[in-house]
């Protein structure tokens, strides 16, 4: 081993020492060790256990260790704090500014395992009760985070969006041309971005300083519509909609479709799945668009986790121009998350009932995000599960389950007369949480037997029901609702994320949940209660 990847090796075995709460002279020693060698560079290189000891700040114990690492390869102490503790906490100590104490803290109180879950629990206003952080420290991980992410190979599509549109409109003015577009995955917005492509029309040498995995393509400005159609799909796409004859020139994208003898297909659907075979038979639908969405369900305020007032997210939303909001704080399982116990349920249903009278004709709707326990059951006993205008099922704690126990647990939900909507069915949170096990199949057939709502949970690092299950809830019955599970105002906004990946999804406004109107999911409410 090179000197540097033995300071290395000290420093990660220092840093879990520390995060393990073991010796702290033995974890200083070890880690004064590592950044002297860092430092120096000493040549380690044959040198014998009693050399090492002579090195200054190295010692017995350290040589030892130096030792057993040039001998071996590895050091047995590190290879059992590795194994005791989760990969994506460590990942979390490569985060600057967040040390292995915070780390501890963060796994051991909050149960993060990842940095996506720590930049969740940031979104959602968790961090400010945790002894060391406060609103200033939160707000800081998150754009540390954010660097951290943008600097690795994927990223959710949320992050890039708004980057690559900008440098779109940068590149056209630059060039004097609107034949700029973005296209491959960032043009079908998929969730999970590993390359964004941007296209350029134009007979000029692009010269142009870019981002990481940001890529050009160019093309003379006759060929441009051509090229957008080429590299839009995927290879399957392009292969079904069928070969374009050469030398052929088009005037727009709909042209190219019209060529190959079919209707415009959206650029979000062109994933070579079925969309092509619909296109031929005519039965494509109209995908739902975020005009179509009369309201927003599924949002937190200062009663649980969430950063502003019930009025403040309430005002907000109607000026909008929503017609309604469901307001879901946690339940009172929820512990962590300053979950709602009965009597704070009631002075918040007053609340609302209040507000309502000022508001109008926008309505707040008493709503609850249940946890799902254990056992499948919801959160509150009967009396106060009824009170509630609709109930978000949702499962928080003990995800670690297999396929079996996952199943079980959420069709007893499904299976309970409050449930109204099921909410992120797998947990998921992309790029950082994989999500239980389920059988969607079975889970959408129990929503569709008991007349429960899907969510189509809309932060864009969840983004689940996965869409590529939306055509089969839709063949079964079951209405999607696209929810924003919004912590703050600004989380309103992330619904149009999910309508992005609902459109995926073949999602119309006459299948989505909350393009009901008011008086429409008032009945809803009223026949499911």
């Amino acid at each position: 081993m090179t000197t540097s990847e033995i300071a290395d090796a000290l420093k990660l075995t220092a840093r879990l020492m520390e995060l393990h709460n073991q010796n702290p002279f033995k974890t200083k020693s070890i880690a004064n060790a590592a950044f002297r060698l860092g430092k120096t560079g000493e040549d380690l290189e044959g040198k014998s256990l009693a050399e090492l000891e002579q090195i200054e700040g190295i010692g017995k114990g350290i040589a030892a260790k130096i030792n057993e690492l040039q001998t071996t390869g590895s050091l047995k102490e590190l290879d059992e704090a590795v194994a005791a503790t989760p990969v994506g906490v460590i990942e979390l100590m490569n985060i600057k500014g967040i040390g292995p104490k915070k780390v501890g803290l963060l796994w051991r109180e909050l149960g993060i395992e990842s940095v996506g879950e720590l930049l969740y629990a940031c979104k959602e206003n968790r961090l400010i009760t945790l002894k060391g952080f406060g609103a200033k420290t939160q707000a800081d991980v998150i754009k540390k985070i954010e660097f951290h992410d943008l600097n690795k190979n994927k990223a959710h599509y949320a992050s890039l969006e708004s980057i690559a549109l900008e440098l779109v409109d940068k590149l056209k003015t630059t060039y004097n041309t609107d034949l700029v577009a973005l296209v491959g995955e960032m043009r079908r917005k998929c969730e999970v971005i590993e390359q964004v492509q941007i296209l350029i029309g134009t007979d000029e040498i692009v010269k142009e300083e870019l981002p990481p995995n940001f890529v050009f393509i160019t093309c003379t400005p006759a060929s441009f519509y051509k090229e957008l159609f080429l590299n839009s799909g995927t290879s399957a796409h392009i292969q079904q909609a069928g070969k374009l004859a050469d030398n052929l020139s088009f005037d727009s994208e709909e042209a190219v479709y019209e060529s190959l003898g079919l209707p415009f297909i959206e650029p979000e659907l062109r994933e070579g799945l079925n969309e092509v075979a619909l296109a031929k038979e005519g039965k494509l639908p109209n995908l739902i668009t975020l005009q179509d969405l009369k309201g927003i369900l599924h949002n937190h305020s200062t009663y649980s986790d969430g950063i502003h007032s019930l009025e403040e997210m309430a005002v907000y939303c109607k000026e909008l121009g929503y017609e309604y909001l469901g307001m879901c704080d946690h339940s009172q399982s929820a512990f962590y998350a300053n979950g709602l116990k009965p009597d704070r349920v009631l002075q918040q249903q007053q609340e609302i009932d209040e507000l309502n009278k000022q508001l109008a004709p926008f309505k707040i709707f008493k709503g609850i995000e249940s946890d799902i326990l254990n056992d499948g059951s919801l959160d509150f006993e009967e009396e106060v599960l009824k009170s509630f205008d609709f109930v978000v099922a949702s499962v928080h704690s003990n995800l670690k389950m297999d396929e079996a126990k996952a199943n079980a647990r959420l069709i007893k939900a499904i299976e309970n007369p409050y449930t109204t909507i099921l909410g992120h069915p797998t947990g998921r949170l992309l790029l950082s949480r994989e999500g239980y096990p389920i059988d969607h199949k079975k889970i959408i057939d129990a929503c569709a037997a008991n007349n429960v709502v899907i969510e189509l949970n809309a932060h864009p690092y969840r983004l689940d029901i996965d869409w590529r299950w939306i055509p089969y809830c839709l063949e079964k019955g079951v209405m999607i609702s696209i929810n924003p599970d919004a912590h703050q105002k600004e989380g309103y906004h992330d619904m149009y994320f999910g309508t992005c990946v609902a459109r995926k999804g073949m999602l119309s406004a006459k299948q989505c949940f909350n393009a009901l109107n008011l008086s429409e999911i008032e009945a809803h409410f009223k026949a499911k209660k």
